[in-house]
């Protein structure tokens, strides 16, 4: 007898805590935009605010985060503005998630700083672990550049807005 995966609807809101962090979400959303740029070209926190739907006081401590992970570099002055570094090219979505939230773990029993008096008896802690494992493969498998290369593929209105680098 075949096991088959249902299709689960879509929930209409995501009431969950395991969701990404705002923050999380718009640094994946910099680190994206910033490598579809040609190397070099520097971005402004105000355009990268428009292009990610961002506000830019919020954006602007996400890209501290940023800079301080050595993912993206910034520049003051006249020529100033924004860039992504050869490591943010090749960092993964995992790399930027954590750069922003930290490690990421799906239950406190997974984390390495707290100890879980359940763990060898509980029925769920496999469950949890394996859940884990297969997310952290997922978001290990994809880097910022390959996701890049396929915005540039789609046709996204803020991900096709060019910005003067000088």
């Amino acid at each position: 007898m075949k096991h088959h995966r249902e299709q689960l609807p879509a929930p209409d809101k995501c009431n969950s805590s395991m969701q990404l962090t705002r923050a999380a979400d718009y640094a994946v959303r910099v680190m994206i935009h910033l490598a579809t740029l040609p190397e070099h070209q520097r971005t402004l926190l105000p355009d990268l605010a428009r292009v990610t739907e961002a506000p830019q006081s919020f954006l602007s401590k996400v890209l501290q985060s940023l800079t301080r992970a050595n993912f993206i570099v910034s520049r003051r002055g006249k020529a100033g503005g924004f860039s992504i570094l050869p490591r943010g090219r090749e960092a993964s979505m995992r790399d930027v998630i954590e750069a922003i939230d930290g490690p990421i773990c799906l239950n406190v029993c997974l984390s390495q700083s707290r100890s879980c008096n359940r763990k060898s008896w509980c029925p769920a802690h496999p469950v949890w672990a394996r859940a884990q494992l297969a997310m952290l493969d997922v978001l290990m498998a994809v880097t910022v550049s390959s996701m890049a290369a396929n915005a540039t593929q789609l046709t996204a209105p803020s991900l096709s807005v060019a910005i003067s680098s000088n």
